[in-house]
């Protein structure tokens, strides 16, 4: 039997795993590699990639990065949580401020020695990064539009680190080719920023008790819950222009049946968002795009699976 010293020190890192968002972090690894091995860098093969050190450690560093993002965003939100999240808040307050704090500035510090480590500019690139999560945290993410837009651009920021790594090691000639490829990734990132931002648009919805109790100036509380359904839905109409993109000018191989799947299941999204008017309504509608932005992971290894074996070139135009 374990002891209650033990216990509850194993409570403890299950609320640290909680804050932390644990069950995220593997995700988000798991998207920078298989983005790099299938969308920025197809040529170098699935091996090279993994055997990448320096690749690795800006991986890493992003997921620590991410992990204080969370600690220092639950911070700020300890009340509104207590409202929209009561369970989750309940565990989260097994681990008192001050030790979140600790480990919030533990980890930042870790991520700028190991990007110190990788370059000058992958200290200046996560130093940035840091700060911006910290400012959205404190500041920004009250605001209506400019914190949706900010929390949706964190959440792709971590890639672009993965991209400035391969801009920094490839040859001239490689480079001049890989221009001609930005399209097909800004075609990608553009569909992902708008699931992210019609996902974070949802979780207003879906908080708006809480956000109205803490004085936060979301957009259902500043102009009520109609306005917001038709941003939603403007935006999610929007997705169409990067998936046409990427299916009819650019091959992206059989991930083309993931973006066939998400454009049928958006439609019942917008059908069903319009009826909604119930939290676990909202909450329903959040989960459905958090499984469309996590299946899509695992389906970019759809666009071409013998990049898992062997090298490949650019991806072409058809």
């Amino acid at each position: 039997m374990l002891s209650r010293k033990n216990k509850l020190l194993i409570m403890k890192i299950v609320s640290l795993f909680s804050v932390v968002r644990g069950y995220n972090i593997p995700i988000i690894i798991l998207a920078q590699y298989l983005s790099a091995i299938f969308i920025l860098a197809p040529e170098k093969g699935a091996l090279n990639i993994l055997l990448d050190f320096d690749l690795f450690l800006l991986v890493f560093a992003s997921s620590l990065a991410i992990a204080s993002g969370y600690i220092i965003n639950n911070f700020y939100d300890s009340q509104k949580d207590l409202i929209n999240r009561p369970n989750k808040s309940m565990l989260d307050r097994l681990v008192s401020q001050k030790t979140k704090l600790t480990v919030y500035f533990t980890l930042n510090f870790i991520v700028a020695l190991i990007a110190m480590f990788v370059s000058w500019r992958a200290f200046l690139f996560f130093s940035s990064y840091i700060f911006l999560i910290w400012l959205y945290s404190h500041k920004i993410k009250k605001y209506p539009i400019v914190g949706n837009l900010t929390a949706t651009l964190m959440a792709v920021i971590p890639f672009f680190a993965i991209l400035l790594h391969y801009y920094n090691i490839l040859s001239f000639e490689e480079i001049e080719n890989y221009k001609s490829h930005f399209a097909v990734i800004f075609a990608h990132a553009s569909f992902l920023m708008l699931l992210l931002f019609v996902r974070e648009m949802i979780k207003d919805l879906e908080n708006i008790k809480g956000d109205l109790a803490n004085d936060y100036k979301t957009i259902p509380v500043r102009y009520g819950e109609a306005v917001s359904k038709k941003i939603i839905t403007a935006l999610t109409i929007l997705t169409v222009f990067p998936v046409y993109v990427l299916i009819d000018i650019y091959d992206v191989g059989y991930m083309d049946i993931y973006f066939y799947v998400c454009m049928i299941v958006l439609i019942f999204f917008l059908l069903y968002l319009w009826k909604s008017e119930k939290k676990e309504q909202y909450l329903l509608l959040h989960n459905v795009l958090k499984f469309l932005i996590v299946f899509g992971v695992f389906c970019i290894v759809l666009i071409d699976p013998s990049v898992l074996w062997k090298g490949k070139k650019m991806l072409m135009l058809i």
